[in-house]
């Protein structure tokens, strides 16, 4: 792996790029979840010290944001960019010599390459600022952020609650993330809404326990649960517009009693709610109710709904968006920047980010995931125990990322 493009002056050498893949793999051995990214926020505070930055650390319990100023003094353009760092609790299965060390615990989704690739792209903008190569004056925030696997209470929420972007002001904030199956060195991102919502609901039937002999003098609960299953499925398909809008209601988890022969006294239904707006996860949110509710009444039993918000819709702001595919443009070419991707329904909680700062989300190819011929997997996407980081999409992220920093402080200088 050597230079990814030459032409705009974004290049790394072989040896940064072993670096990256050094520090990938050292965090990759040794995985750590939401909160608990102690030896992750070590390596990364020590790195950003070495080069310069000005280090914050224990925000959001473990997370790291370095700071690097240059230029003239004043009112200078902030520019915030941001990467995850927590693993998720799955037991690795891919074989490889780096494989984790903590059993139960795989950096699945990548955030080993993502901050790896950030390290590559810090060390390189504080090498220019030091040489007084790195244009126009400007700040720079490199947001390490802990905890984005754990749902509604993630680590971006948090860093906001606790004064991120009071004290680490950013004019545009953004994020990149690797996208298995696509090729590496394609980069997709779309204006407007890119990520889906994700919220949880619980709905729970209570009715009345008995010998599964006598149903007459139960009250089986389990029987407007199942009803409801069959009827949350009339949502996408017959309340939603079929062109625009999106949504999914997946029931992930179904369960009344413990054994054959007793009708349970309580069912459980657990679904999984995702939209790609904010007016469509509401109406989802309302039919939900209004069908569990109906069900309950009909079969006479009691329900109690709980529904647990999430992330956000992720949305990307339209001048932010352009930036990027203009400089994933001049880096990559044309035929390799996908500016108006389809959207996806996974979730991402840069989107509470996005609700406080313009920017822009973006996804780069991960190619087969770096599996090799004759390894125990093939290709397979994240969440899923076979999953690593492709390295040969370090110095494509690592490119991108400092590309991107120079036209933004190029453009807001004019």
């Amino acid at each position: 792996m050597t230079a990814v493009v030459e032409r705009t002056g974004v290049s790394f050498d072989a040896e940064e790029v072993s670096a990256m893949q050094a520090w990938r793999r050292a965090i990759h051995r040794n995985p750590e979840l939401g909160f608990e990214e102690r030896e992750t926020s070590r390596l990364v505070a020590d790195r950003l010290r070495e080069w310069g930055y000005e280090v914050a650390t224990g925000i959001a319990a473990t997370g790291v944001v370095g700071t690097l100023r240059w230029g003239a003094a004043g009112r200078a353009p902030r520019l915030g960019i941001r990467a995850d760092m927590d693993a998720l609790p799955i037991e690795e299965r891919t074989g490889l010599p780096w494989a984790r060390r903590a059993p139960g615990r795989s950096p699945a989704c990548g955030p080993h390459g993502h901050t790896a690739r950030r390290l590559g792209a810090a060390r390189a903008i504080a090498s220019r600022a030091r040489a007084g190569r790195a244009g126009a004056a400007g700040t720079v925030h490199l947001i390490f952020q802990p905890a984005e696997e754990l749902g509604g209470g993630g680590g971006a929420r948090r860093m906001i609650d606790e004064g991120l972007f009071e004290r680490f002001p950013c004019d545009a904030v953004f994020a990149m993330h690797n996208y298995p199956g696509m090729p590496v060195g394609h980069v997709y991102l779309r204006e407007g809404a890119f990520l889906a919502s994700s919220d949880k609901v619980l709905i729970r039937f209570r009715g009345k326990g008995g010998h599964g002999a006598m149903p007459h003098l139960a009250n089986d609960p389990s029987l407007p649960a199942a009803a409801t299953v069959l009827a949350l499925q009339s949502i996408v398909s017959r309340n939603l517009d079929p062109v625009s809008d999106t949504a999914v209601v997946s029931g992930g988890r179904l369960q009344a009693g413990l054994t054959y022969n007793v009708i349970a006294e309580t069912a459980e239904l657990e679904l999984s709610v995702r939209s790609l707006s904010p007016t469509v996860r509401e109406d989802v949110h309302r039919r939900i109710r209004t069908i569990a509710e109906g069900q309950a009444a009909a079969f006479g039993v009691g329900v109690d709904i709980e529904a647990e918000r999430g992330y956000p819709v992720l949305v990307n702001t339209a001048p932010e968006a352009a930036l990027a595919a203009r400089v994933a443009t001049s880096l990559f070419g044309a035929d390799r920047v996908h500016a108006d991707a389809e959207p996806l329904p996974a979730s991402e909680d840069f989107a509470f980010m996005l609700q406080q700062v313009p920017g822009c989300y973006l996804m780069v190819g991960n190619g087969d995931n770096g599996h090799e011929a004759g390894r125990p997997a093939g290709p397979c996407n994240v969440h899923n125990p076979h999953f690593d980081f492709n390295d040969a999409c370090l110095p494509v992220g690592a490119s991108l990322w400092t590309g991107l920093l120079a036209a933004f402080f190029s453009e807001r200088a004019r």
